[in-house]
């Protein structure tokens, strides 16, 4: 951590060229003695990627950044406000705690966090920042979680651990065994420590792998932010072996929707087939994660279209936690049937449909963009159909 970056001259610098062109600057001269033009450029394209991730950070004078890595690879401040809000009690033990977004706001529901990171300039970095936001019961440490824990007996309401998934030894990873630190490994020993483990996974680790990696699972949280999952979360409570919840929300500007299930209903649940009626319902991406295909379709009373399409209808229009349209018309899918699209716009979405987006465009000269919605998929019967839509305004 160079503190020269902290001075005033520095710091107007970063703040009135945070959105330059980077490579002029780095070609420039050094314009402060002790400061290299590459960390000059590094804090400005680290508080450029900021701007939208995290505002509160890119809003505070004498930020000190990390490398822009660090900033990619960290939670959204909108995930770390769901992240602590699953969290209560006194205190909480952040095992990898990185840039320190998610302790931040964990602090904000806790009387005290512990921060660990290996990376003794990262933890120089939280640490230091935590004092510009003014967060004082977070306390810093600079060591690997797991040997902490080994090495102290103090008790936690919850431990929080996002494990590391680029493996130096076999790269990117996403099972939680080849992550760092092996959490399967070592959940005994955290268990030791709290009744209450929440685990930030890789969103794209099937639930499943999840389930047999892990022991005493509670819950999983699917959390999507503008309809793209970006966090798969594990909740773990001590000995708990009830049923497991599944958690799925679509964070937005200005709403967040929801739809909960438990496990065993899905698998319990039947679906309904049917042929297109007047609407069509498209479940959002935390919804087609979760794997909650048909006890969404029975929860809201819905017909799929097929068992592999995952799109519902029916009659009369209903809330849904996903995209809405008005079905104007259906075609069997042909080359014939398709000439009125060429050269129009329209909005192509494929679901179980042997062509890709890109194909369909090319072969029937449909334009991207516009009013219309054109969904190609399969019929409960296997034929292949085109629903010609316009969206219903939620």
């Amino acid at each position: 951590m160079n503190e020269l970056i902290l001075h005033t001259g520095v710091q107007v610098f970063i703040y009135k060229n945070w959105n330059a062109d980077t490579m002029s600057v780095l070609l420039q001269k050094p314009l402060f003695e002790g400061i290299s033009q590459k960390e000059l450029v590094g804090q400005l394209e680290a508080k450029k990627k900021c701007k939208d991730k995290l505002p509160t950070w890119f809003a505070a004078p004498r930020i000190y950044y990390p490398n822009k890595l660090n900033i990619e690879q960290t939670s959204s401040e909108q995930t770390a406000r769901y992240k602590a809000s699953l969290v209560v009690g006194k205190n909480l033990l952040d095992l990898t705690g990185g840039f320190g977004v998610d302790a931040y706001f964990f602090s904000k529901k806790m009387e005290a966090v512990f921060h660990c990171e290996i990376n003794k300039e990262l933890s120089e970095i939280a640490s230091y920042n935590f004092g510009v936001l003014g967060q004082k019961n977070i306390t810093c440490i600079p060591e690997d979680g797991i040997h902490y824990v080994q090495n102290h007996s103090q008790k936690y309401d919850w431990i929080f651990v996002d494990p590391s998934r680029r493996n130096e030894h076999i790269g990117k990873v996403f099972l939680l065994k080849d992550c760092l630190p092996n959490i399967p490994e070592h959940l005994p020993l955290l268990f030791n420590h709290t009744k209450n483990i929440l685990i930030k996974v890789s969103p794209i680790l099937d639930l499943t792998q999840g389930l047999e990696e892990l022991s005493y699972v509670k819950e999983i949280h699917v959390v999507a932010v503008n309809n793209e999952v970006k966090e798969l979360l594990y909740l773990l409570e001590q000995n708990y072996t009830g049923h497991v919840m599944i958690k799925t929300i679509n964070l937005t500007q200005d709403k967040e929707v929801v739809f909960d299930f438990i496990l065993d209903e899905e698998k319990a649940s039947t679906t309904q087939l049917g042929e297109p009626q007047k609407f069509l319902y498209e479940p959002n991406a935390a919804i087609l994660k979760s794997g909650g295909f048909k006890i969404v379709g029975e929860k809201y009373g819905l017909s799929k279209l097929h068992q592999h399409s995952h799109l519902y209808t029916s009659e009369t229009l209903m809330e849904f936690p996903g995209r809405r349209f008005s079905i104007i018309q259906v075609l069997p899918y042909s080359k014939k049937t398709l000439r009125s699209f060429s050269q129009t716009k329209a909005n192509i979405t494929t679901r179980n449909f042997p062509l890709s987006v890109a194909e369909l465009r090319k072969k029937h000269k449909i334009k991207d963009g516009g009013d219309r919605y054109l969904f190609f998929t399969k019929n409960h019967d296997d034929s292949l159909v085109v629903l010609d839509c316009s969206k219903e305004l939620d």
